[in-house]
């Protein structure tokens, strides 16, 4: 997870397909792991309108688009602090051991830890979020996407024990918080 710095493009990924997954998992861990800035929400709200029959991923990064274009910068500093920081705690806990177990730094945490060393990621120097954070999980698996010694079965592997058991509720609960706008159209694309 970076400190809002840019995303760099998923190296050579596959296939077309894989580069798309790999590009959503990349915008997902860029918007979950700070507010966007102004160019990238402009970038957003260039994105067309959902087709009248588009796929349900088509209208949610439509959605996703349209809730750029209705705001700025400054309203999504506000809107970000309050959702995942707060004076005490956000109104959301982005990590996995919290969604796992009720509590931070625990076994999924440790879990995952292994898994990361195993496949040959290490913890970045002066990164303070714990790897179970919501925008690292995403672009971890952009990265592996992108990895070309790793298989679909790693990528699927590595989701189907670090995502799959939390991340849905998370993104239904970004969705039904009142003082998410912007957020909930990142969850729906989430």
């Amino acid at each position: 997870m970076s400190d809002a710095t840019p995303v760099p493009p998923v190296p050579e990924a596959p296939d077309t397909a894989d580069r798309h997954r790999a590009d959503l998992y990349g915008l997902l861990g860029t918007l979950l792991a700070a507010p966007p800035e102004a160019g990238l929400l402009a970038r957003l709200g260039g994105m067309p309108p959902a087709a009248g029959e588009a796929a349900p991923l088509g209208r949610a990064l439509a959605a996703l688009g349209e809730a750029a274009r209705q705001t700025d910068a400054g309203e999504l500093e506000h809107e970000y602090f309050t959702l995942f920081i707060g004076l005490g705690r956000g109104l959301l806990v982005p990590y996995g051991s919290w969604y796992q177990t009720g509590f931070l730094m625990e076994k999924p945490l440790a879990v995952l830890r292994d898994d990361l060393a195993a496949l040959g990621f290490a913890r970045r120097e002066g990164i303070r979020e714990p790897e179970d954070h919501a925008a690292a999980l995403c672009e971890t698996m952009r990265l592996i996407i992108g990895r070309s010694d790793l298989c679909f079965e790693d990528e699927k592997g590595f989701f189907d024990r670090h995502l799959r058991p939390w991340m849905g509720r998370f993104f239904a609960d970004l969705q039904a918080v009142e003082e998410a706008a912007f957020y909930r159209a990142v969850a729906g694309a989430g």
